[in-house]
């Protein structure tokens, strides 16, 4: 079985670049989608015109990230039983700080140019730790806007491969389905390649108060310094 984690703001045309990869896949591969979101999807009804298998989970008043690395071996499993070869979990990436990326995994980070050329610094491990960049939406922008904003993706991840991607045309997908094509298996044991968000405090919990008072676990002042208050 293959992994792979596509994640990336909302909007971004995760799910549009994403058909574009499933038709090509499907040639030689027997792929399947499991779709995270928060509250709400139709995208399964989308994924269901191409005949593949399609499970979506919703995190509801959990974070979707966490919620996608919570449920990777249940989604591995599905897969499994269905039959497929690749895994593509498309997940919402809503905070910026989450990295849904295993270590066995291709990762995968959508990003929309149009969100503005210093977007990529401010994105954080769900760009840093990804194996591939994919930049959509480039064709709204100048040429120099594209150049600037790839430039920024190199700054934060120099290391990444990046692609060129539009979700109504399909430019880009083969190249990303090439690089899938030639990942290795993911393995059994996997680990995840960056820490998730601090979210051990009683906001969390669903604590309503604003008054620091009110509120324990790890926290961080707007000085920058932290601490740690409960037992």
């Amino acid at each position: 079985m293959k992994l792979v984690v596509i994640a990336g703001t909302p909007g971004s045309g995760k799910t549009s670049v994403l058909m574009h990869v499933i038709k090509l896949l499907k040639k030689t591969t027997s792929p399947c989608v499991v779709k995270v979101d928060c509250l709400w999807t139709d995208d399964d009804k989308r994924f269901d015109r191409l005949n593949i298998p399609v499970r979506v989970g919703l995190s509801k008043d959990m974070c979707p990230d966490h919620f996608a690395i919570y449920n990777t071996d249940d989604m591995l499993e599905w897969a499994t039983r269905n039959n497929a070869d690749i895994l593509l979990n498309e997940t919402a990436g809503l905070c910026l700080r989450c990295a849904p990326y295993p270590d066995g995994c291709l990762a995968v980070c959508v990003i929309d140019v149009t969100t503005g050329p210093n977007t990529p610094l401010k994105v954080g491990p769900l760009l840093t730790t990804a194996d591939v960049i994919v930049a959509t939406k480039g064709d709204i922008v100048s040429q120099a806007e594209r150049e600037v904003f790839r430039e920024r993706i190199i700054e934060a991840n120099p290391h990444s491969r990046i692609i060129e991607a539009n979700g109504l045309s399909g430019q880009g997908a083969a190249e990303l389905t090439r690089i899938i094509l030639d990942m290795p298996a993911t393995g059994a044991d996997l680990s995840l390649r960056h820490n998730a968000p601090l979210a051990i405090c009683t906001l969390c919990t669903g604590e309503m108060h604003v008054s620091k008072r009110y509120h324990m676990g790890v926290l961080r002042h707007i000085d920058g310094s932290m601490e740690y208050k409960g037992e």
